[in-house]
């Protein structure tokens, strides 16, 4: 009975990681300043918005791209392919990560291949990628691959800082591998694993999208940041940039209230 208490109580003070909490006017304070620091940089440059489109040019080609069929059909290609990725990623970092905690051979093995892909450039990998799939799938690729590293080194920080002590007492105990599993390691592994996915989720656009920009992925994002930078169609290039940018932090937000949602599930 003991032991079930304690457990139970490492459940809970693991699973309670409140968030800095920052008002929202500040918030939008923050944004508008950067908004205005914008506004200021490209009046100051010049050339009609040549070289830095103003917030005003980027909402207009923003607006104009928004009503074709088009601009949605490169969004949900992309947007697939790059979630696909990084899905793979979380699942494949997770079970990598349980199996180089559990034995040290697979660590040991492992280890070099994630210090490789931490170390290789975006551009390197594309191109040797586009030698053996095809551009259409070259997101999923190397999203996958630039996001594997990030969460297979959350998990194992995440075991290797279990409390040994409550190890040793759910063994004297026999307490049940899987008692154990939901009781110590979930609650122990899910705050490293949100802070990995954090990280990764704005990784994985990154990669992605570069990808598509060297293979030319025909119907992409990417594709259409290439074009938008041969011809120097500097607000659509703005405006593609900010479909990114809140397509990432759209994605992450439902990502991490899963997250959350599951640990407080788990942890009940």
């Amino acid at each position: 009975m003991s032991a079930k208490l304690n457990l139970h109580a490492h459940c809970k003070g693991r699973c309670k990681h409140p968030p800095l909490q920052t008002p929202l006017w500040q918030k939008a304070a923050a944004i508008l300043a950067w908004i205005a620091i914008w506004q200021l940089a490209a009046v100051g440059l010049g050339h009609g918005g040549l070289f830095l489109a103003t917030p005003l040019q980027t909402l207009g080609a923003l607006a104009a791209l928004a009503p074709t069929a088009a601009f949605w059909q490169r969004i949900v290609f992309s947007a697939l392919r790059i979630l696909a990725g990084f899905l793979l990623a979380a699942a494949g970092g997770l079970l990598l990560g349980a199996a180089g905690a559990r034995w040290h051979w697979v660590r040991v093995f492992i280890d070099p291949a994630m210090q490789l892909i931490r170390a290789m450039p975006v551009a390197s990998f594309v191109i040797l990628a586009l030698l053996w799939v095809r551009s259409a799938n070259l997101s999923v690729i190397v999203s996958f691959t630039h996001v594997l590293p990030v969460v297979y080194a959350g998990v194992l920080a995440g075991i290797a800082d279990t409390d040994t002590k409550l190890l040793e007492m759910a063994q004297v105990f026999r307490v049940p591998f899987p008692r154990v599993l939901r009781s110590i390691y979930v609650p122990q592994v899910l705050p490293y694993f949100r802070a990995a996915a954090d990280t990764a989720l704005g990784l994985s656009w990154k990669a992605g999208t570069a990808a598509e920009v060297i293979g030319l992925c025909s119907g992409t994002i990417g594709e259409q940041l290439y074009t938008a930078k041969v011809y120097f169609q500097t607000a659509d290039l703005f405006a593609w940039t900010a479909v990114i940018v809140l397509l990432s932090v759209l994605f992450e937000g439902l990502f991490l209230r899963g997250v959350d949602a599951l640990t407080e599930r788990w942890c009940a």
